[in-house]
């Protein structure tokens, strides 16, 4: 049996509440044919999109998951360098703004500074570039070769419809936050991370557990100085925390996913539980929705982060069976579908990713929604989903 606690002083009736779509089984939209996504036209400018996050948090899956609302595979550009980190598809372009170093790896063992700060990020380049592609003009952009720690011969990046910048610095730079039409941060709590890390480099690389810390807490002042502190710029907050359905569990598995959504935000309509302004803990009915221990438990409700109003989604637990998720997806609401289980469909396209079976992978995708239906809005143009 489901279990819900809800106040609702100033909410709407349970009553009044709209759900996108009709109700379906889950195997109905397991089955629905194959939708084809495409971009209708082009404009003069793209819609500016940031999502700033450490090393390591997911950013790259994130990628996937949103560009694909956009139609067509993002991939480097064809025929160019194969180290590039540029990714392209039908109308998204992604920059890693890894390329925008001010030195490369020599370069920093001689300044001895990290990637993280400040110093060794080229922000007047970033600015000129992105402000240029936001003018509709092309750019050659420079190419941070990850393998070989070097730079290698420039690109030439197109304006595209949607330009993503992804990295360590999208906001630091005031000049280039103030053109953002839309700002996510991926926030990985330290636990977490170290949980994270201990399974891969323990388990996969051998590394020993005091290298590991060593390693971590060497990398700690840098991120809490000049990238945590950008969050407090952010649209969207996606927050990965230790779960509180299992005491005192230190393994990361079973993980706790918030996404925090400012209040106000042009554009931006902030999908909810239930009911719009409600505050609301949900423990869905076991009969619908299977999950083994700890089992689910989900939050909404209003809050505040760096002292600016906020309304939050929560989710602790993960799916067993992620064709089920149609149940959970059948009581949110302002999610930006475009047709009932399209959130259910797109879990199962990335079902094998990480984070694809917790919040993770469900508010990922449900921000890469509301980024599409925010497009459809600055631009007037309309991403259309053949059903």
């Amino acid at each position: 049996m489901a279990s819900m606690t809800m106040s609702a002083a100033c909410a709407q009736p349970l009553a009044a509440r709209k759900f996108q779509g009709s109700r379906v089984s889950g195997k109905s939209v397991v089955r629905a044919a194959k939708r084809n996504v495409t971009v209708k036209a082009e404009r003069d400018g793209p819609v500016l999109i940031g999502l700033a996050a450490d090393s390591g948090c997911g950013k790259s899956t994130f990628m996937r998951r949103m560009t694909s609302l956009f139609g067509g595979k993002a991939t480097p550009p064809e025929g160019g360098n194969p180290d590039s980190n540029t990714l392209i598809s039908d109308s998204t372009t992604v920059l890693c703004l890894d390329d925008y170093h001010l030195n490369d790896r020599n370069g920093r063992k001689e300044s001895g500074l990290t990637a993280l700060n400040l110093k060794e990020q080229n922000f007047d380049l970033m600015y000129e570039q992105t402000k240029a592609l936001m003018e509709g003009k092309a750019v050659d952009k420079p190419i941070y070769n990850h393998v070989t720690g070097v730079f290698d011969p420039a690109e030439k990046i197109e304006s595209p419809s949607i330009l993503i910048l992804e990295g360590l610095h999208p906001f630091a730079d005031e000049r280039v936050r103030d053109m953002f039409d839309f700002k996510i941060y991926l926030d990985i709590s330290d636990d977490v991370k170290f949980a994270w890390k201990i399974q891969r480099d323990m388990a996969e690389r051998g590394h020993s557990l005091e290298s590991i810390k060593a390693s971590i807490e060497a990398r700690k002042p840098d991120f809490d100085e000049f990238v945590d502190p950008q969050k407090q710029y952010a649209d969207i907050v996606i927050q990965v925390l230790p779960t509180q359905l299992i005491p005192d569990d230190n393994e990361g598995k079973i993980l706790r996913v918030r996404m925090i959504m400012k209040e106000g935000v042009e554009n931006f309509d902030a999908p909810y539980l239930f009911d719009e302004g409600s505050t609301i803990s949900w423990i869905p009915c076991g009969r619908k929705l299977t999950c083994s221990y700890p089992g689910i438990k989900f939050f909404y409700g209003p809050d505040t982060f760096f002292g600016e109003e906020v309304s939050v989604l929560e989710m602790d637990g993960q799916f067993d069976k992620l064709e089920e998720l149609i149940y959970v997806e059948s009581h949110l609401s302002n999610t930006s579908t475009k047709f009932y289980g399209e959130i259910t469909q797109q879990m199962l396209k990335y079902q094998n990713g990480p984070g694809s079976n917790n919040g993770t992978g469900l508010f990922q995708t449900l921000c890469g929604l509301k980024v599409r239906e925010l497009y459809e809005r600055i631009s007037e143009k309309e991403v259309v989903t053949a059903a």
